[in-house]
C-alpha cells in the first residue's frame, strides 16, 4: 500500500472460531464505523453500540487526504464513495484582505501519491461507511449507551454495561466514542474532559444556486478550490460539496462559548460582524446566510496507555487524541486508527490473553506517536493562521511564497514528494512536503504493522526462558 502506487483492495479473512474474535464497537461515528469495517475484514465478528436514536452524522464538510483516501480504497469504498466527492484542484493560503499568499497544488500531490485529496459532506461519508459494515456483517444496535466495562476473571472477555442495565461481552471492546468519550474516563478511573482550545467554529453550509448569481461568488462553485483566509486571531475556510450543490465554509474565532457548552446556536449578525473588515467576497458570502451554530473546539492530548491491561478494551480516534480541525486530519487519524486495529487483528492465530495484548501493544505503537505529532501540528497551525498583522506576520507570508516555489520545483518530479520523512519542514502550508506532508501524506501503514510485527516476533524468539 505504499504511496505512488494505487492501493490494493484488502480481501476479507476467513477463520475458523477458535480464532474469531467477538468485538465490540462502542460508537458508530466514521471512527467506529471504520473500525468495524477493518475487524469485519480482518475475519471476526462486531456489533457495534450507538447510544443516539438513529444512525446518522451531523456536520457539514470533511476534507479527506491522500494518506486517509488509501486506506478507503482499500475498504472497497471507491466506486460507492467517489461519486460523492468533490476534488479541489488547488488549496489557497489568501491573506485575511484578500491578497493572494500561496498554495498547493492537489491534484498533482494526488498524481504522484496514488490517491487523491476528497472534500465530503459528512453524511454521505457516513452512510458509505456504514453500509459497508453492514455488507460485511456488521451487527448495529442504537439507544446502546456504555457507561462502564465489567473485565471477567479469567481476563479473556469483558463486558459492556449499558445505561438501561444490558450487558453484553465480548471479547475486545474498542471505545470510539467521540472527543465526549465516557470510555476515555472508564478506562482511566477518574474525570477527564476534553481541554478547550480557545477557539470556536461557526459551521455553516450555503446553497451554491445563491452563490451561482453573483458574479463575484460564481467563481468559487465553478471552480472548486479549498479557499483559506488567514488574519489576525482568526481564519475561514471554504470548499464545494456535492459536485457544486453545496458550499461549506467554517469560521474560526475565539472561543465565547459557556465552560460547559460544545455545540450552540449562533446569531447570524454577530458572526458577520466579526469578518466584517476581511475580504469583501467572505462578507458577501455570510449574507447568504440564515443561521449556524457554534462548535467549540476542543482537543485530547494521548494517554500513556490506550489498552486495559488484560487486552480486552482499547480506545480509538477522538477518544484517544482528538486535535484541532486545522490540519484536516482528525478525521483520518481515525481512519488510520481503524486500519491499523484491524491489521493487527487480522495477525491473530487464537484467542488467547497473550495474542490479543501483542496486537494491540502494536496497534498503539503505530499509532500513538503519530497522532500526537497530528495534535502537536494542530495546535502549532492555530498559531501560523491566527498571527496578527507585523514583522513576524510578513516573515510567515516570505515562508509561503518561498516554500511554494520550492514545491512547484519539487513537482517537477513528482517521485520525491512520495519519499517519507521523519520529521515536519517549516512551511507554514502544512501539506506541502515541506510541512507535514513529507511524513503525514506519505504514510504506509501496511509496512509499518508489518515491521512492527516482525521485529515483536523476533524479539519474542529472542527473551530467555526462565
Amino acid at each position: 500500500m505504499s504511496p505512488g502506487s494505487p492501493p490494493r483492495v484488502w480481501g476479507e479473512i476467513q477463520r475458523d472460531p477458535s480464532s474469531q474474535l467477538h468485538v465490540i464497537v462502542v460508537g458508530a461515528g466514521l471512527g467506529g464505523l471504520g473500525a468495524a469495517i477493518a475487524i469485519l475484514l480482518a475475519g471476526h465478528n462486531v456489533t457495534v453500540l450507538e447510544s443516539a436514536s438513529e444512525i446518522g452524522e451531523i456536520g457539514a464538510g470533511i476534507q479527506v487526504l491522500p494518506n486517509s483516501s488509501r486506506i478507503l480504497i482499500s475498504w472497497g469504498l471507491e466506486d460507492k464513495i467517489a461519486k460523492h466527492a468533490t476534488m479541489p484542484h488547488y488549496a489557497n493560503m489568501i491573506g485575511w484582505k484578500g491578497n493572494y499568499l500561496s498554495r498547493i497544488d492537489l491534484h498533482a500531490y494526488g498524481k504522484a501519491l496514488g490517491t487523491p485529496f476528497w472534500d465530503f459532506h459528512r453524511a454521505n461519508l457516513h452512510r458509505c461507511l456504514l453500509d459497508r459494515a453492514v455488507e460485511l456483517g456488521a451487527e448495529i444496535y442504537v439507544r446502546s449507551r456504555v457507561s462502564s466495562i465489567e473485565y471477567a476473571d479469567d481476563g479473556l472477555t469483558a463486558a459492556a454495561v449499558l445505561s438501561d442495565g444490558r450487558t453484553m461481552s465480548a471479547d475486545l471492546i474498542v471505545g470510539a466514542d467521540g472527543i465526549s468519550s465516557q470510555l476515555r474516563e472508564v478506562l482511566l478511573g477518574r474525570p477527564d474532559p476534553p481541554l478547550p482550545t480557545g477557539d470556536l467554529a461557526y459551521r455553516l453550509l450555503i446553497d451554491a444556486k445563491d452563490m451561482l448569481a453573483d458574479p463575484d461568488l460564481k467563481k468559487f462553485i465553478e471552480n472548486p478550490q479549498v479557499n483559506y483566509w488567514i488574519g489576525p486571531g482568526a481564519h475561514a475556510v471554504n470548499y464545494v460539496l456535492r459536485g457544486g450543490e453545496l458550499f461549506n465554509m467554517v469560521l474560526l474565532v475565539p472561543d465565547d462559548m459557556p465552560a460547559a457548552s460544545m455545540t450552540v446556536d449562533g446569531n447570524v449578525e454577530e458572526m458577520q460582524a466579526l469578518y466584517e473588515h476581511w475580504d469583501p467576497k467572505i462578507s458577501k458570502i455570510l449574507r447568504l446566510c440564515q443561521s449556524v451554530q457554534k462548535w467549540k473546539l476542543c482537543i485530547r492530548p494521548t494517554l500513556e496507555q490506550w489498552t486495559h491491561e488484560s487486552g480486552t478494551f482499547t480506545l480509538l480516534g477522538d477518544a484517544v487524541h482528538a486535535t484541532l480541525p486545522y490540519l484536516a486530519s482528525g478525521c483520518g487519524m481515525a481512519i488510520e486508527d481503524a486500519a491499523a486495529l484491524g491489521l493487527c487483528l487480522a495477525k491473530l492465530t487464537n484467542k488467547s490473553a497473550e495474542q490479543k495484548l501483542q496486537a494491540l501493544r502494536i496497534y498503539e505503537e503505530c499509532r500513538k506517536e503519530r497522532t500526537e505529532k497530528v495534535v502537536e501540528r494542530g495546535n502549532f497551525q492555530q498559531y501560523m493562521y491566527h498571527i496578527h498583522d507585523g514583522k513576524e506576520q510578513r516573515q510567515r507570508d516570505r515562508r509561503l511564497k518561498m516554500f511554494g516555489e520550492i514545491d512547484e520545483l519539487l513537482l517537477k518530479n513528482p517521485e520525491i514528494v512520495t519519499r517519507p520523512q521523519l520529521e515536519s519542514g517549516d512551511d507554514p502550508l502544512p501539506w506541502r512536503y515541506y510541512g507535514v506532508g513529507g511524513w503525514l501524506l506519505t504514510y504506509d501503514l501496511e509496512k509499518e504493522v508489518e515491521d512492527r510485527w516482525k521485529q515483536s516476533r523476533v524479539e519474542i524468539i529472542a527473551r530467555p526462558s526462565l
